[in-house]
């Protein structure tokens, strides 16, 4: 019997099972954690810096080698469940020496908390950052944001032209985004084993479902994911961008064959992948491939 788009509940599970993608997920977790391990001592940086008044809200500051510096704000994913800022910043070594500063955010992980909870969460780090950033050296005029997998999820919610106002931050807060192997419309997770830890109603899907919230004035956007994701993962990211595109909003594609889910994230430690030029050139590191430190 279908459930979606002429899924069964198998086939259903298993186009929203990303770790059935990869023979092994544990190796490229270790890659983040001995990155992000060697960035926190090796950078100059600032760590665990509260946002929030809850334990979990707090990030990771990495400044850039200039002042005034571009910001790009990184979201972990995870699938709500699992990881947390202390795997977040292993692409703190490329930006920082690219001249931008790096913001690896914390959040509470489902159960425990709602994903309207972790949603607040990301909105609140990133007023934090908009009002605070200028103390470490950063241009609160220019945040960037980039998210991996339930963080692109997130980093869309930051996107939706529904909640500046109440959070007290500039509409265009988010000067450009990055969106890697991202979920934007969350009704099909209703149907799947996901929801076994996630426990949404339709209307929690629908409130947190980028594709449902887009807005009026749209930033530059770079959607991207790795070659052997699922067609359900291509298809949420893929319809993501062309909504973008519909409303005049400028998007692009970027190409990363040879990924997978999990490690096309990794790619953004090196300043020769396709991926981490169009990010440095969105953000302004790079023009026709030669780096500019803007301060």
């Amino acid at each position: 019997m279908s459930i979606y788009r002429n899924y069964d509940q198998a086939e259903l599970d298993a186009q929203y099972d990303a770790r059935g993608t990869v023979p092994d997920i544990q190796p490229i977790l270790r890659q983040y954690a001995q990155g992000s391990a060697a960035a926190r001592s090796t950078l100059p940086c600032e760590l665990d810096v509260a946002y929030g008044k809850h334990a979990d809200e707090a990030l990771d500051i990495f400044p850039a080698t200039v002042p005034n510096a571009p910001v790009l704000i990184f979201i972990h994913g995870g699938y709500w469940r699992l990881l947390s800022k202390n795997e977040s910043s292993f692409m703190a070594p490329a930006f920082t020496s690219a001249g931008a500063m790096v913001v690896a955010i914390n959040y509470s992980l489902a159960p425990a908390v709602t994903l309207d909870h972790i949603v607040d969460q990301t909105r609140r780090a990133l007023a934090w950052v908009y009002r605070h950033i200028r103390e470490y050296g950063g241009d609160p005029g220019r945040i960037h944001v980039c998210g991996s997998s339930a963080g692109a999820h997130l980093a869309g919610m930051l996107l939706a032209g529904t909640w500046a106002d109440t959070y007290s931050v500039p509409h265009d807060v988010v000067c450009s985004a990055t969106l890697l192997s991202g979920l934007f419309d969350l009704e099909p997770l209703i149907h799947t084993h996901v929801n076994s830890w996630m426990n949404m109603s339709v209307q929690d899907a629908l409130r947190n479902s980028p594709m449902a919230h887009l807005p009026s004035t749209g930033c530059p956007l770079i959607i991207s994911y790795g070659e052997s994701e699922t067609a359900e993962f291509m298809r949420q990211s893929d319809d993501f961008l062309g909504a973008w595109q519909a409303r005049g909003f400028s998007g692009t594609y970027v190409p990363m064959p040879g990924t997978n889910h999990f490690d096309i994230v990794l790619s953004l430690n090196d300043p020769a992948s396709p991926l981490t030029k169009a990010v440095f050139q969105q953000m302004g590191l790079i023009t026709n491939n030669q780096e500019v430190a803007k301060s």
